[in-house]
């Protein structure tokens, strides 16, 4: 899912490329409000969690959805029946839900991690990249042909978020974050060295493009590993307040850069996007767990 996020990253700058330079920036709010149309093809085809109407006692839809989805695989892989499935006892779901699981003495600690690792990765992602054309400009580079550097630089993401999803599944969920957040932090400061001393267009491209790299395929690991620390009751709730908390920071990001930038200068703005992933880094290497290979069962005890 979240490999569509650099494409479609690109895919935005080079209709911006082509589009304001015959047209105006409506015209680019217009083109852009067009992919709300898609919400049509999720309301029709995609299926409710069958964890979550268990857990609201609409056992028969959950039931159907399950065998919809059986009959597809079966399907799909030409077999005529499924292997046995080991039975087991459902806990009794606690009373409390929603936002107020969050704040419990189970899930307290967790809710905290995750907040604060938003908070900052997203402080750092949109700190630097509302303003990475801004910088080019600022180097000499003409406004169009910024654009078009950043959909170059944002190439680099795509490899970044297959290593991602490769990475969570052979290093596990907490590794894979550490690597993105400091892989991250390391070559947001290398690129920042770079850009200031006015390099080749190669040089450039290619630390940029491992920035991203990085910084892409943190977003992989992010929507991957907040979802598995909170049960069914609870999870869209864990998730969405963790992206409000990390849209908080993506707010003061950009403001922090155009109140860093006219004095500590390009330098200065890239040491603060490598210090917040070395922060969110810190907050997971201290207080995250491991979710790779557990039930979500075990995991919500």
């Amino acid at each position: 899912m979240d490999g569509n996020w650099p494409i479609a990253f690109i895919c935005a700058g080079l209709m911006s490329y082509y589009v304001l330079s015959a047209y105006s920036w409506r015209t680019m709010f217009l083109l852009g409000a067009v992919p709300a149309l898609f919400l049509l093809v999720i309301r029709r085809y995609v299926p409710e969690s069958p964890r979550w109407l268990e857990s609201r006692g609409r056992h028969a839809e959950a039931t159907d959805i399950v065998e919809r989805i059986e009959q597809s695989v079966m399907r799909r892989m030409k077999l005529h029946a499924l292997p046995e499935v080991t039975p087991m006892a459902a806990a009794a779901e606690p009373a409390a839900s929603g936002l107020r699981v969050l704040w419990s003495n189970e899930y307290r600690s967790r809710t905290l991690t995750v907040w604060g690792l938003w908070f900052f990765a997203l402080l750092g992602f949109y700190g630097l990249n509302t303003w990475i054309g801004a910088l080019l400009q600022q180097s000499g580079v003409g406004v169009t042909k910024s654009v078009l550097y950043t959909v170059y630089l944002s190439i680099g993401g795509i490899p970044g978020f297959l290593w991602a999803a490769w990475a969570v599944e052979r290093w596990g969920r907490k590794p894979a974050c550490l690597a993105t957040l400091v892989g991250g932090a390391c070559m947001v400061f290398v690129y920042g060295r770079v850009a200031g001393s006015n390099p080749e267009a190669m040089v450039l491209f290619l630390t940029g493009g491992m920035m991203q790299f990085f910084m892409f395929g943190m977003w992989a690991v992010l929507y991957t590993y907040t979802p598995e620390l909170y049960p069914t009751r609870a999870r869209a709730s864990g998730c969405g307040m963790a992206s409000t908390v990390g849209r908080v920071g993506s707010l003061l990001g950009p403001a922090l850069v155009g109140l860093i930038l006219p004095v500590a200068g390009q330098a200065g703005v890239f040491c603060l996007g490598a210090l917040c992933f070395l922060a969110a880094a810190g907050i997971v290497c201290r207080f995250g767990i491991e979710t790779q290979g557990r039930a979500l069962e075990t995991i919500a005890d």
